[in-house]
């Protein structure tokens, strides 16, 4: 499984996109406990699903092998996320550990990845507000944020700013988070438009997208 040496992103790629992608993304933050809730959520999507922006609480050493274990797992390619790279459906970009992700729109249209070593937000490089801050500047409405278990506030103050954007907005149940922290932090700030056991976040989100996604078979792994 895999494409170990043509992403969707290559130049000389065959899924390469004629036109710069510009459908709804979906960003995923997540802290202790996250490693799991996220591979329990990629593993429940279909290939063809729009593009995913996640950033994860996890040291730079790791943040390679936790990508490749979850493109291992998952129908979509999952990644670590590179500068300046153009963000395509049917992929997931994982924050490296040394650095911020953001998101942001491309002058010819279409989005990429940013990555930034700056301060540390909330005690954290990777920050997930820092992500869901992009998100909304950059997304608004077209977006769809998930919030899932992890110690702190880290993304509840994003998806604050995501929701009042217009994005549609996901937390966490209690009873499934190895830590009822972040997810929490969200609902308690009304941040949270519904609540799922990470056993249906997929579900939901599929379910909001409508079956109607701007990616399609051309990005299905082979």
């Amino acid at each position: 499984m895999g494409l170990p040496q043509n992403s969707p992103t290559t130049t000389n790629s065959p899924w390469v996109r004629a036109a710069p992608y510009s459908g709804t993304i979906i960003f995923i933050g997540a802290s202790t406990g996250g490693t799991e809730a996220i591979r329990e959520v990629l593993t429940r999507l279909p290939a063809d699903i729009p593009p995913i922006l996640m950033t994860q609480h996890m040291p730079e050493m790791f943040t390679g092998s936790f990508a490749h274990r979850l493109d291992l797992l998952s129908k979509m390619y999952v990644k670590e996320a590179t500068q300046g790279e153009a963000i395509e459906p049917g992929v997931a970009y994982l924050a490296p550990g040394h650095s911020h992700l953001q998101i942001r729109k491309m002058p010819h249209g279409g989005y990429q990845c940013e990555l930034s070593r700056s301060e540390p937000v909330n005690h954290h490089r990777p920050s997930v507000d820092v992500l869901f801050h992009s998100a909304a500047e950059q997304v608004g409405r077209a977006a769809i944020g998930v919030i899932l278990t992890g110690m702190g506030k880290d993304g509840a103050s994003g998806l604050l700013h995501m929701m009042q954007a217009g994005a549609w907005t996901i937390g966490q149940d209690q009873a499934t988070c190895v830590v009822y922290g972040m997810p929490r932090e969200a609902a308690l700030l009304g941040a949270v438009k519904e609540v799922a056991p990470i056993t249906e976040v997929a579900a939901r989100v599929l379910q909001r997208l409508g079956g109607g996604f701007h990616g399609h078979a051309e990005h299905a792994r082979v």
